[in-house]
């Protein structure tokens, strides 16, 4: 006995066993369950779903009946799995949001697009949806191949007839061992103009057929950017696209407004939206929305945002577009079963061996049609004998003992084949009648017709292709409808930072020794003249601040160092910072060297060929350099200034090459020319003289001439004044200039100038740090050999560095944005 069973053993590697027994299992996972068939657009569940129904009589114009029932009918039948599997293949067929062309009509819960699951199968009712009998119709006339089911109790089919290119239309996604696959719905309409076309020119370029199907269109519409990632998807089979949500703005009462979400991306769960919105609010990471609320109904989506008055819309909309899924992408990977072999294919492939399986099936079904007329119109010539020989007929008839005899003798003396003698005894005797006769005749005449229009049908593939074609042409006529996604052009997917910055007013403050801060221009209230001020940044004792400006978060700015050197960030680069934080160590922020100190900042938006960059050195040396040669900089800087030995660049104003400039010294002496008499220069020249020094005197400001403006004189002390630039006369380019105010030892030096006008206010910063905004108007209006007034109160040791003056409505530099 136990000889016997040791022959009974067979040994085997085990790694072998498994490498075969997974590759079985793989193989039917790709075949039998995951992928879809190229032919039909169908997976094996949905295949036999929609038989079992068809099977079940669950047609368009039946009532609805129980999913259970169906359900019930295609697990003993045909698909020995878990109901659960089956019946959720069942619901997402049944699903508008899930499929552009259901091919379930369901009655009852089958889910929403905020996730909810579908009711069970013992509540919800269902039957077939139209799209689906065009599925199925022809199945009855062998125009596919039957299988048995998995007991060989059954016959199914192997595919359907599909007389819609359901693949394309509705999609398909799965994942089997070692592949995937992930193909969008389309248009109905576009994919059979789509078809036609190829019907029409078989060698029809994929440029030729995205003229008529420009891309996906997902049920739940929305937005799908740029073509690129289609272009690619439908040449090579894979290919990336983005998609968008669909929002309108809405006014509401007071100014504020609303943004409001009707459409969203193709499989976006809609509650998971919303929350995940809610929680980007409460982390902050979303700013400006006051309130949302999820207003959708059964005629469809409607996520309310509504916004802050102050709020940005456009950079709130960037912010849900970068952090939620109002914005996703999708993957395309369009690969399926082309005769029981997967394979990636692009469109035109598709579309081909859709309408080659067409030519199968209209082939076949013609074929059939054609015996089945050949075998009536076989019959009645039979019964066309008989009633020709009617009475000889009846008399054989009567005379025979039996069936089988009448038979026998019907053959032998009339030359009828066995079906025909059997069609004369299975003569009804009402046939026998003259209307009944010209009947038999008529339909013997039809029949004729239709065997030769059948003949001549499968005798030229042309007009397979063309009845294709009317078909087609059909089936867009009933069940074609508009696109629902819309296609835009411009790529849209990649969002800059600045996107999602809101565009505010800033002031931005670096330090002697190299900290620089943004802070909103609201940090500062303003002050009467004389006043203390406020604390603008904490710094160190030995450090001084020394330059301040005021920018838009979305302007960039250019860093100008002594040593002619310019770099580049943009402003919400710049870390924002409390008042009274020293800031940030600008070393972090540019690739400046140890011996660079920033001496001029200017914001500028954009770069072009109106604009000019005019340059000043602290030895008196002008150059005029077009904006345009600043539109590229590195982040290891460029060079702005070639400066002569001791000499630093230290004053860059924007201007439109058509200025005035004033420069003023340390000792006061002012001079006034005109930009144009400075030709612009490339970006490494070394500039010209603008105004003559004595002895150790050097520039301490250079600004732009305006109208009805005076010009602010600042000393070191807190002293300064306003004068009228009409007492300042224009000069030529590089003259010694005049006075511009009187010095004494109680006001120190000059350390700055302004041409503001009455509207503006003044910006003074303290080498201690100390800060006072006042109104230029409240400032002294004076000549130009008087000494001024005190503008800031100081503590002992502490000074005046740097001034700053802002606009009523914007700063006076700003309006010179490119």
């Amino acid at each position: 006995m136990k000889a016997a069973i040791e022959e009974k053993i067979i040994p085997i590697k085990i790694e072998d066993e498994i490498k075969g027994s997974y590759l079985d299992y793989a193989m039917s996972v790709i075949i039998g369950r995951a992928l879809p068939d190229v032919r039909d657009g169908l997976k094996p569940v949905h295949r036999r779903i929609l038989y079992a129904m068809s099977q079940l009589g669950l047609t368009p114009d039946k009532p609805h009946k129980k999913s259970a029932r169906a359900v019930g009918e295609v697990l003993g039948k045909f698909h020995p799995h878990g109901d659960v599997a089956v019946y959720d293949a069942m619901v997402r067929m049944a699903q508008y949001f899930s499929c552009r062309y259901p091919l379930i009509d369901g009655h009852g819960n089958f889910g929403s697009v905020d996730g909810d699951s579908p009711a069970a199968m013992r509540y919800t009712e269902v039957r077939l949806s139209s799209p689906s009998l065009e599925l199925l119709s022809d199945l009855n006339k062998e125009t596919v191949d039957f299988m048995p089911n998995f007991d060989e109790s059954l016959k199914e089919p192997t595919v359907l007839p599909s007389k819609l290119p359901h693949l394309l239309i509705n999609g398909s996604s799965g994942i089997a061992v070692g592949m995937a696959t992930n193909i969008p719905p389309h248009n109905l309409s576009e994919i059979i103009d789509g078809c036609i076309m190829l019907i029409d020119n078989k060698e029809a370029s994929l440029e030729d057929l995205m003229e008529v199907i420009p891309g996906p269109d997902f049920p739940t519409g929305g937005f799908i950017w740029g073509r690129e990632g289609i272009y690619q998807a439908y040449s090579t089979g894979r290919g990336i696209f983005t998609v968008q949500a669909r929002w309108e703005f809405e006014e509401i009462k007071e100014g504020k407004k609303r943004i409001v979400v009707t459409e969203l991306p193709f499989q976006v769960n809609k509650a998971n939206l919303v929350e995940k919105i809610a929680q980007l609010m409460r982390e902050k990471k979303i700013q400006g929305i006051s309130e949302l609320r999820d207003e959708s109904d059964r005629s469809g989506i409607r996520i309310v945002i509504e916004l802050r008055r102050d709020a940005e819309t456009k950079v709130v909309l960037n912010q849900l577009i970068k952090y939620t899924q109002m914005h996703i992408t999708f993957g395309i990977i369009m690969l399926a079963l082309d005769k029981g072999r997967p394979r990636v294919l692009n469109l035109k492939e598709m579309l081909s061996l859709y309408l080659e399986h067409r030519r199968e099936v209209v082939t076949r079904r013609t074929q059939y049609e054609l015996r089945v007329a050949q075998e009536r119109a076989h019959i009645l010539e039979g019964l066309k004998i008989a009633l020709d020989h009617l009475d000889e007929v009846i008399k054989t008839i009567r005379s025979s003992r039996t069936v089988d005899i009448a038979r026998e003798a019907l053959i032998t003396k009339f030359r009828l084949t066995k079906v025909q003698a059997q069609a004369i005894l299975d003569l009804r005797l009402q046939r026998l009648t003259g209307l009944e006769r010209k009947k038999i005749e008529e339909e013997y005449k039809e029949l004729i017709k239709k065997i030769a229009y059948l003949q001549d049908l499968l005798g030229d593939i042309r007009k397979i292709f063309y009845l294709i074609k009317d078909e087609l042409k059909e089936m867009k006529e009933k069940y074609g409808d508009p696109r629902r996604s819309e296609i835009r052009e411009r790529e849209a997917s990649i969002l800059e930072t600045e996107d999602l910055i809101p565009q505010q007013d800033m002031i931005i403050t670096i330090t002697r020794d190299g900290y620089i801060k943004r802070l909103p221009l609201g940090t500062y209230h303003s002050q009467h003249r004389g006043g203390r001020g406020v604390t603008g940044m904490s710094i160190k004792e030995e450090d001084v601040a020394a330059h301040l400006f005021v920018a838009t978060t979305h302007h960039y700015i250019l860093f100008f160092t002594n040593l002619g050197l310019v770099y580049r960030l943009k402003a919400y680069e710049v870390p924002q910072s409390s008042r009274q934080a020293k800031g940030t160590a600008i070393v972090n922020l540019l690739q400046i060297s140890s011996a660079e100190v920033v001496t001029a900042v200017i914001p500028i938006k954009d770069f072009d060929e109106k604009h000019y960059l005019f340059m000043t050195s602290q030895l008196g040396i002008v150059k005029k350099t077009n904006s345009k040669e600043f539109a590229n900089l590195p982040r290891a800087g460029k060079i702005a200034l070639t400066l002569n030995k001791g000499d630093q660049l230290k004053w860059v104003e924007l201007t439109d090459g058509a200025q005035e400039i004033i420069l003023t010294t340390e000792k006061g002496q002012a001079i006034r020319f005109k930009e144009n008499e400075v030709r612009s220069m490339g970006r490494t020249a070394r500039g010209v003289r603008g105004i003559r020094l004595k002895g150790e005197d050097k520039v301490v400001g250079m600004d732009i001439i305006s109208k009805d403006a005076n010009l602010l004189v600042v000393t070191t002390l807190g002293y300064g004044k306003r004068t009228k630039l009409s007492k300042f006369r224009a000069q030529s380019r590089g003259g010694s200039g005049i006075k511009a105010i009187k010095l004494v030892k109680s006001s120190g030096q000059v350390v700055g100038i302004k041409v503001v006008n009455s509207e503006e206010q003044i910006l003074l910063i303290s080498a201690e740090g100390i800060v006072i905004k006042m109104e230029a108007k409240d400032i002294s209006l004076q000549g130009r050999s008087t000494q001024g007034v005190r503008l800031m109160r100081l503590d002992a040791n502490d000074k005046v560095v740097a001034l700053e003056s802002i606009s009523s409505e914007e700063n006076a530099k700003l309006d010179l944005e490119v």
